[in-house]
């Protein structure tokens, strides 16, 4: 069962785009979220000299290309954070994780970091651009356990503060749950066109193995054709047995746009995309029938 949660967020600065801190109710954890060019501006924050992990993030805008996320870990995330303004230029965020209670030492951060790299690397939804793979300390049974918790929470709170990099886009884990679950819907048609995939709060996310239109109308939008490209370029769309096949769940920002690269062609993905009964995904919205 899954409860409700208190956050707090203070902006530090009295500003929506400045410093700010985010706290969860009865949690020992405290994350920062610090545009880069306040940094600098961190000394009037003691507890940042401390233990803990952090992010850099480059959140992308463009619809064909991910953001990009750096992890690690420091004993005085404050000096760890103005040596990278040094170091690194593709950032425009950094997200500390600290412990109020001074209770994270150095193999619970390295845990964390490794944990954190892995969640990352596996939801794929972000570049991960770490030069090594973190690793993971040893550590008792009771500490892990802590740690579990501890990174529970800063997942939750990561997603809170807008960044999706550690939330994983396959919403069924086995084969039987896609194939008995009464909310997916189809797209059949024309050059190929096959398509199953799922509305979520972020979008809606197309399963792989989704056949791919080919080749595009002649009046195929650029935007949709520059996506195309991307994927095919990043081995996101695969040629497989003459077809054009998705190797791999992606999230598209629209029910239109994953219906345009599934069709190759303009679509109104609220009409296109059906549920196995013919009910249109604009009609299941609205509840029509139900």
């Amino acid at each position: 069962m899954k409860f409700g949660k208190t956050i707090k967020l203070f902006l530090i600065d009295g500003d929506t785009n400045g410093r700010l801190t985010c706290e969860l109710s009865n949690w020992t954890g405290k994350a920062y979220k610090i545009p880069r060019n306040s940094i600098r501006n961190c000394t009037d924050r003691p507890e940042l000299q401390t233990t803990g992990v952090y992010m850099l993030m480059n959140k992308n805008t463009d619809l064909s290309e991910k953001g990009q996320i750096y992890i690690g870990e420091a004993e005085d995330i404050f000096r760890r954070l103005s040596q990278h303004i040094k170091e690194k230029d593709f950032w425009n965020d950094a997200i500390v994780f600290i412990s109020k209670d001074d209770n994270l030492n150095k193999a619970h951060i390295k845990y964390l970091e490794n944990r954190l790299y892995e969640i990352a690397i596996h939801a794929n939804r972000y570049n991960v651009i770490n030069y090594q793979t973190p690793t993971q300390s040893g550590i008792s049974e009771s500490d892990k356990a802590e740690m579990e918790e501890f990174l529970s929470n800063i997942l939750t709170l990561v997603s809170t503060l807008g960044f999706n990099a550690f939330e994983q886009i396959r919403q069924f884990a086995k084969k039987e749950d896609l194939e008995t679950a009464k909310d997916l819907f189809y797209i059949s048609a024309v050059r190929g066109a096959s398509g199953i995939g799922k509305t979520t709060s972020e979008g809606f996310v197309v399963f792989e193995n989704s056949q791919i239109a080919d080749p595009v109308t002649n009046s195929y939008p650029k935007t949709m054709q520059k996506l195309r490209d991307t994927l095919l370029s990043e081995g996101v769309i695969i040629k497989k047995d003459n077809k054009l096949i998705l190797d791999q769940d992606y999230l598209f920002s629209s029910s239109s746009s994953a219906a345009m690269i599934i069709m190759g062609r303009s679509a109104n993905g609220l009409t296109e995309w059906k549920l196995k009964s013919g009910k249109t995904l604009q009609d299941y919205e609205i509840g029509e029938n139900d």
